[in-house]
């Protein structure tokens, strides 16, 4: 009877608080390296491919810390993606409110992922071989069951603790605070269509996730931090396992770089618009709408909200401050101007362009209209904007 109760109470190892705490960091970490690098990156938007071994062991944690099934996930996360903002979107704070979002974003996951049109248009590419079918897809509840019957043995009651634990870090940390926060509060590097934000610049307890908002910038990337103060965790386990040779970068975000004495946007400059659009309208923010800004006060009580809210158009804004915004504009003649030619910058940004020589000609005369505008800062971002190119990275 002793070694029963001992048994229940510290399972076969009797260890001590240091090793259950080490057990805890190392499943839930292993658990957010699985869910980052391979479900996110490599499975949603093709960013990275690792060897076999290496992609089936992923997935196998993934099975057996989560339950969840590679096509669904993948499924909701594609969606989220092209139905951003919207009624469509599966889990925007923006549509359910960020209370629901944050405490009960796996609800809304699940709901997602059991709508089979959804899994047909969006879940294409994700594996479909037999364990994935006969155990990981049909047999989901298992594999959390298992490691919970792990925990136990390893750990005894403790165990059950712990596997309660690991049960809750994925729907919070992601399904929640990612999906939630991520587009409610934080910096944002790029001017993307949506609310997307970053949540600190040091991505490790997230695995790099905390960099929302460039992610939604630049989705395909394998690499989500974007600039030099910031750290993307999961992006070093892929240079180690591409050290090792075991995983492949197949796409990593470009930079912007300019060129000086551009007199005429050129095939280069149209390709740093359509490609880096997210950062010219960040840098067209800080470099055109805030100095105006700043040379017009508009009072302590508008200024931070002013300023995020016109480098983004108002959109997320309320109808009540949109009016207020707008009575604000309205009334400063410069503030006013940089928010047209703005407005004319995103369309010129936009992805459904008919043609280049449309594109080209509307561009210069955007160029021309700056140039001519009297705004200092507006005609040196003009010439700025004439010699962007694309700077490739690895």
């Amino acid at each position: 009877m002793p070694d029963l109760l001992s048994f229940a109470a510290r399972g076969l190892t009797g260890a001590s608080w240091g090793v259950w705490t080490l057990y805890f960091l190392v499943t839930t970490q292993g658990t957010i390296v699985a869910v980052t690098l391979y479900l996110h990156r490599s499975q949603a938007h093709r960013g990275v491919q690792f060897h076999p071994a290496v992609a089936h062991l992923f997935r196998a944690w993934c099975w057996l810390s989560t339950g969840m099934v590679t096509r669904q996930w993948v499924a909701v996360h594609r969606k989220h993606h092209a139905r951003c903002e919207t009624a469509e979107d599966p889990h925007s704070p923006q549509v359910h409110g960020i209370r629901t979002v944050l405490w009960r974003g796996v609800d809304l996951y699940k709901a997602a992922a059991g709508n089979e049109a959804d899994l047909a248009t969006y879940g294409m590419g994700t594996p479909k071989d037999w364990i994935e079918r006969h155990l990981y897809e049909r047999w989901s509840w298992l594999g959390p069951t298992l490691l919970a019957a792990i925990s136990i043995v390893l750990f005894g009651v403790v165990g059950l603790a712990l596997w309660a634990l690991q049960m809750a870090w994925i729907p919070f940390w992601a399904a929640g605070v990612i999906n939630g926060l991520g587009h409610w509060w934080g910096y944002r590097n790029f001017e993307t269509p949506d609310t997307s934000a970053n949540l600190m610049p040091w991505g490790l307890l997230i695995g790099g996730e905390e960099l929302h908002n460039n992610h939604h910038a630049f989705p395909a990337s394998a690499r989500f931090a974007q600039q030099r103060f910031e750290l993307d965790g999961g992006w070093l386990v892929i240079c180690l396992l591409r050290r090792l040779g075991l995983a492949k970068v197949r796409r990593v975000a470009s930079g912007l770089g300019y060129r000086a004495h551009i007199q005429e946007p050129d095939e280069e400059t149209l390709r740093a618009l359509l490609l880096q659009h997210a950062r010219i309208l960040h840098e067209y923010a800080s470099g055109v709408i805030a100095p105006v800004l700043a040379q017009r006060p508009v009072g302590r009580r508008h200024l931070r909200r002013l300023r995020r809210a016109l480098a983004s158009g108002g959109r997320w804004l309320d109808p009540a401050t949109r009016s207020e915004l707008a009575a604000v504009v309205r009334t400063r003649r410069y503030l006013s101007d940089v928010c047209d030619f703005r407005d004319r910058l995103v369309a010129l940004t936009a992805r459904n362009r008919r043609d280049m020589s449309t594109l080209a000609e509307e561009l210069r005369r955007w160029c021309a209209d700056a140039e001519t505008s009297g705004i200092r800062v507006l005609v040196d971002f003009a010439a700025r904007l004439k010699g962007c190119r694309v700077v490739e990275q690895g």
